[in-house]
């Protein structure tokens, strides 16, 4: 065997037509079953022995959930090392201020913090770097480009040893709607609908409008990032509103499925993880909350879901705990438990949302050392590959955190 191409996360051995190798991990030296091998645009998986043979391609593409996208060979063999990411997030305002990113680099030099989730596509349309895409420039979506160079960004994260995660903003999108009314999100007597905060929302089931969210992750995928998470990957919670398909369960499940699966497909020759946050109770439902998020129908098609643990979330509680601040490490542990059950995935199929901001539900307690403690060690326990801190203006400390 001879090695044709070695990239970061990318990897091949010839033997006559087909390509084959053997995956192992870097710790334990036991092969890895269901590595994602990627060859010629397509996807597979390496069997129980750790084994894969793809038709014959000048590089190929290795990955595993719980390991990093890079490796190296030994005797042959394609080593990966496991890899669990502990994140904070990012706006594309936070990530490009200078103190607001310096704070989060002196988190992760000083902390267990390892990685970062960072918005590209943001809440209100808007695109953060300067996108190649015509129907961005053409909506107003680029009236503020925060990434200058949008890859040189990435590199210089990723030499640093942060794993990199790129945020997209899927089905709210203002601009977009504002330019193709017929893609919105419509009330019964046919005009737009508009949220809480006047925002438009895309009609998940209209596929004519998905390439356009999907074009802004392959450009991510391009830029480097280690993974890409699509958000508001759901239809809106409202009563009253109509789709181009019936309003059912199935239909809206159908759609957001279908769009992660076309997501995946356009994705799959970059080697790029895949994420999708969901809702918390959509862990306890056996619907789909009426938003099109069901964790079975969904895990097919992602590396990792995320749902939103956020205590002040569940406004109902769960059973046995109607205070959920006060009871962060059940919510977080159960919910996750619920969740496995319903998806007969595995733990590291999961990466959680965690609380790291005021309670704004119940008692208005401060989440501190205690609270963000207790919602790590539930996602520990379980078995999650990792956890992401959420605090919407960015303000971060090292309270309930490792240090180094």
């Amino acid at each position: 065997m001879r090695i044709l191409a070695i990239l970061t996360g990318c990897f091949a051995l010839t033997w006559g037509a087909m390509t084959s190798g053997t995956v192992y991990d870097q710790v334990t030296s036991k092969p890895i079953k269901n590595a994602i091998i990627i060859a010629e645009g397509r996807e597979y998986r390496s069997d129980e022995n750790g084994i894969f043979s793809v038709p014959e391609s000048k590089v190929i593409g290795v990955r595993a959930i719980g390991y990093k996208r890079k490796f190296y060979t030994k005797g042959g063999k394609m080593v990966l090392t496991p890899f669990t990411p502990k994140a904070l997030y990012l706006s594309s305002f936070g990530a490009t201020h200078n103190g607001i990113m310096g704070n989060a680099k002196e988190l992760i030099a000083a902390t267990e913090l390892n990685a970062l989730v960072i918005d590209i596509k943001m809440d209100r349309g808007q695109v953060a770097y300067a996108t190649a895409n015509p129907t961005a420039n053409r909506i107003g979506a680029q009236k503020l480009i925060l990434f200058k160079d949008l890859k040189n960004f990435v590199s210089k994260l990723k030499c640093e040893g942060i794993y990199t995660i790129a945020r997209i903003v899927t089905f709210k999108d203002t601009p977009l709607v504002a330019l193709h009314p017929q893609w919105g999100v419509h009330r019964s007597d046919g005009s737009l609908f508009q949220d809480k905060e006047g925002l438009y929302w895309i009609d998940a089931s209209r596929k004519e409008s998905w390439d356009y969210p999907i074009s802004i992750a392959t450009e991510a995928a391009e830029a480097g990032f280690d993974e890409i998470q699509f958000d508001y990957i759901r239809f809106p919670d409202a009563k009253g509103i109509v789709f181009s398909v019936p309003n059912t369960q199935a239909e809206r499940v159908k759609a957001i499925a279908g769009f992660l699966e076309k997501a995946r497909s356009r994705l799959t020759p970059y080697n790029v993880f895949i994420s999708a946050d969901i809702f918390g109770y959509t862990s306890w439902n056996d619907t789909d909350t009426d938003i099109g998020q069901r964790v079975d129908a969904l895990s097919p098609y992602v590396d990792y879901l995320s749902p939103m643990l956020y205590p002040s979330g569940f406004h109902m509680g769960i059973p046995g705990y109607r205070n959920p601040v006060a009871a962060n490490y059940e919510i977080v542990k159960q919910s996750l438990d619920r969740a496995l059950k319903k998806s007969g995935t595995s733990p590291l199929a999961y990466r959680p949302w965690l609380q790291a901001f005021r309670d704004y539900a119940f008692d208005r307690r401060l989440y501190g050392a205690k609270e963000i403690r207790d919602q790590i060690r539930a996602s520990e326990d379980f078995g999650s590959c990792g956890w992401i801190l959420w605090n919407p203006r960015n303000v971060y400390s090292a309270a309930g955190l490792l240090k180094l």
